[in-house]
């Protein structure tokens, strides 16, 4: 993919230190990138690839290539794709998977073939915990967070008696313990829905019959587009709250009015004040079109990741390339990011209310959630 050059942002961030390469240090890597980029939650992975694309174009490194597949949201695809990437393309970095079922399908087998593998999305609880490993590094989250930091805002904001609904793979299942986790009041209800559900009219009728004060939801990509929608039209008054999944750049223009006020959850927003995120929004707008959305701002700090350890570190010595990718030594658009032990963020992260800015809906950050926050599988994590 032929990007246009962007030498002043990239000047910007060079300055800054946040992707400057020691060559001396450097071995070319090939990068597998396996995402959603045709159906449902296509939106999602696009924007991944292009945050991801548009940080290896600023850097400037001739030392990196990507190979970029279409897993179709398909567990079996997705697959299919890793040993192709792993056995023929020969790649020694895998990253790109949006959905959470899709991970737990290619990365326990990608990591225990010697490949190093870096979530820009999907972090799911298995990974976390006993299932840890230590070439996996997720560079977006722990599934729980953004979903205990919405438990929090539910306490905050009195709520006592929500409904909470999500769709029924791993993910799903982390965001209604997450939520749980954190939140006081009692459950009106508990559902989970099908995967790229669209019809949420069941849904609605057991929501209105049951004496809820609020609803909470994870539903990313179109499933949550239709559900605010039909929300919005079923008349019914409680307040929402969720992850950033439903509120997002890529999201709100879909979703329209029927997002506007809603609190949301999410450790990037384009107003947080560091160097790296206004260079970033900057650049991804110039070359784009578009706001960059969380996805974007992941795939972003996924590559300038790999290229800080590419610059301290050969891929070809495994133990000191895996060091370089734990100190994560690169300016993140979210501003302090580490990594806990079992190699998941510990951040900050925010609530966040959509806005309207002239006629683009977008979101405006709120306040602190969770400071520095880790994950709750650290102790369960054995390497």
């Amino acid at each position: 993919m032929k990007l246009k050059t962007l030498a002043a942002a990239a000047a910007a961030l060079t300055a800054m230190g946040s992707l400057a390469l020691a060559d001396g240090h450097q071995s070319n890597v090939k990068v597998g990138m396996i995402t959603t980029l045709s159906g449902g939650g296509a939106g999602l992975g696009i924007d991944v690839r292009d945050g991801f694309l548009l940080a290896v174009k600023m850097s400037g490194s001739d030392h990196i290539e990507v190979v970029v597949e279409d897993d179709q949201r398909k567990p079996d695809i997705a697959v299919q794709l890793a040993d192709k990437m792993i056995q023929s393309e020969k790649v020694d970095v895998l990253t790109g998977i949006i959905w959470s079922n899709l991970a737990m399908a290619v990365v326990p087998a990608a990591t225990g073939q010697g490949k190093f593998y870096l979530s820009p999305n999907a972090g799911p609880s298995a990974l976390a915990g006993a299932g840890c490993h230590p070439n996996y590094f997720n560079v977006a989250w722990q599934n729980d967070n953004l979903h205990e930091a919405a438990g929090g805002y539910a306490n905050a904001a009195g709520f006592e008696n929500s409904f909470i609904l999500a769709p029924n793979y791993p993910a799903g299942a982390d965001a209604l313990t997450g939520y749980k986790r954190i939140y006081e009041g009692e459950l009106a209800g508990e559902i989970f829905t099908e995967l790229g559900q669209k019809d949420y009219a069941a849904e609605l009728a057991q929501i209105r019959a049951s004496g809820a004060d609020s609803v909470f939801f994870f539903l990313p990509g179109g499933m949550g587009i239709s559900f605010l929608k039909q929300y919005a039209d079923s008349g019914i008054d409680l307040p929402v709250v969720g992850p950033a999944f439903s509120f997002d750049q890529g999201i709100l223009q879909a979703v329209g009015d029927a997002a506007m006020g809603v609190k949301n959850t999410s450790q990037w927003n384009k107003d947080i004040d560091n160097e790296a995120n206004k260079a970033f929004v900057e650049a991804f707008q110039t070359e784009y079109g578009r706001l960059p959305s969380l996805y974007a701002s992941q795939g972003y700090d996924t590559a300038n990741l790999l290229l800080s350890a590419m610059g301290s570190a050969d891929i070809n010595d495994p133990d000191a390339f895996r060091a370089a990718l734990k100190a994560a030594d690169f300016a993140s658009v979210r501003g302090d990011f580490a990594f806990a032990d079992n190699h998941h963020p510990i951040q900050d992260i925010y609530v966040r209310e959509v806005i309207k800015e002239g006629d683009v809906f977008t979101n405006k950050i709120l306040n602190v959630a969770l400071e520095d926050h880790s994950n709750a599988y650290v102790g369960d994590c054995k390497m």
